[in-house]
């Protein structure tokens, strides 16, 4: 039996719900024609990698790149008049503010974002650019919102939480609609959690259109929020984590209890498992995906038995993330799979001594790309040098060729691993 139908069913009704299914209906003929209906595809190089029949929902074809337009524009339709012409606030420095933003201008209906001051100028300017208006305001997220909060009273203005509302949830269900039909024989959803209205959305439609269909969320192990409540755990929160679109301290108030009667499970994953995920996703499907995006992957390479010969629908959220990051998450996996190393190598400090060693590299067919010497810094003797050598070879086993060789020429030879 697999791993999977081996857990607890849910024991919630559909009517203890602050949502329904009828709600997420709804939802998408509100807002049908204006977000996109993005494919489900399935993916046949990751069902053999993972084990599992995969399908990929692209919510990175939005026209802001991402799922949230969904449920910030079905809130922004369920404004009475009043509301729309006095405006909205938001306080977010991500997906979120780009949605309502860009419907808000659309609609006509007046937009205020509050951003930390410590938030990226891109992130500011892409806000803007999209016709709202951005008060930056504290350090921290906790400031901006309780400054949005503020100003929500002081200017009559009605406040849009990014994921702890019913109107927000029902929005993001329409993805569930949508990869139930295209893909009906999807038996499990692998679902990223931050706030919750994602996973909470979707498990309200997923669950009514197939009672027996297997839900899993899934989150940073640095952020592990909603996962201490499931599960009555005292997991740390906090850190740098590549899924900065699911870095939430605490779930919702609505959207936990969601979770906790709907979800068969919630698993986390590591950095790592997220650096790959969005590595192999632009390298198989040449689709750009942001750490939170490619979290639902990262589920399935790091728990791949609770998945095997299940028919899997991953969500690919979001396509937002900054392209230098992008760039250090690439050159990271080449690193791993020894495309690319850095080795340390112990020498005499000696005239020819670099020679011999750059030829080693030529015979093995070797690129290097960039040396360091280090003369001073060093417990070696004073004779002694460190030489570090970044390479890029065809995959482990050629830079193993190359290690060997240099050992058997005498050199000490270590190479700088990742973390």
């Amino acid at each position: 039996m697999n791993k999977i139908d081996q857990l607890e069913p849910p024991m919630a009704s559909a009517q203890a719900l602050p949502v329904t299914v009828a709600d997420v209906r709804a939802a998408r003929e509100r807002i049908k024609g204006s977000v996109v209906h993005t494919p489900t595809v399935i993916s046949k190089t990751l069902s053999q990698l993972t084990g599992a029949t995969v399908y990929l929902k692209f919510e990175n074809h939005q026209f802001t790149a991402a799922y949230k337009e969904r449920g910030a524009l079905n809130r922004l339709l369920l404004l009475d008049d009043a509301a729309r012409a006095t405006g909205v606030i938001a306080a977010s420095a991500g997906n979120h503010a780009q949605g309502l933003a860009y419907h808000g201008a659309r609609l006509g209906v007046p937009v205020t974002i509050v951003m930390p001051n410590t938030t990226p100028l891109v992130k500011v300017m892409q806000t803007e650019g999209h016709g709202a208006t951005v008060v930056l305001f504290g350090e921290t997220f906790d400031e901006a919102y309780g400054h949005a909060r503020e100003l929500e009273v002081e200017r009559g203005l009605t406040f849009v939480h990014p994921f702890d509302e019913p109107d927000i949830i029902a929005g993001q269900g329409t993805v569930a609609l949508e990869m139930l039909e295209d893909a009906p024989d999807i038996d499990a959803l692998v679902i990223p959690i931050g706030g919750g209205g994602l996973f909470s959305g979707m498990g309200v439609a997923a669950r009514a259109l197939k009672p027996d269909i297997q839900l899993v969320g899934v989150q940073a192990e640095l952020y592990p929020s909603m996962y201490d409540f499931v599960k009555q755990a005292n997991l740390p929160t906090g850190g740098d984590t590549l899924a900065e679109g699911i870095a939430v301290k605490e779930p919702g108030n609505v959207t936990r209890g969601v979770v906790d009667a709907l979800a068969n499970d919630v698993v986390l994953v590591t950095e790592r498992a997220l650096e790959q995920a969005v590595s192999l996703l632009l390298q198989i499907e040449k689709t750009v995906v942001e750490g939170a995006g490619a979290a639902g992957l990262a589920a399935l390479l790091e728990h791949k038995a609770m998945f095997a010969g299940k028919t899997v629908g991953l969500v690919l959220t979001g396509g937002n993330i900054d392209t230098r990051l992008l760039a250090n998450v690439l050159l990271r996996d080449l690193a791993r799979s020894g495309r690319l190393a850095r080795l340390r190598i112990i020498m005499q400090d000696r005239p020819g001594a670099l020679f011999h060693v750059a030829r080693i590299f030529d015979q093995e067919a070797v690129n290097i790309l960039e040396l360091s010497h280090q003369r001073i810094f060093t417990n070696l003797p004073a004779k002694g040098l460190s030489l570090d050598v970044e390479c890029e070879t065809r995959d482990e086993a050629h830079l193993q060729r190359l290690m060997a060789a240099l050992a058997q020429s005498g050199y000490q030879v270590t190479p700088v691993e990742l973390a």
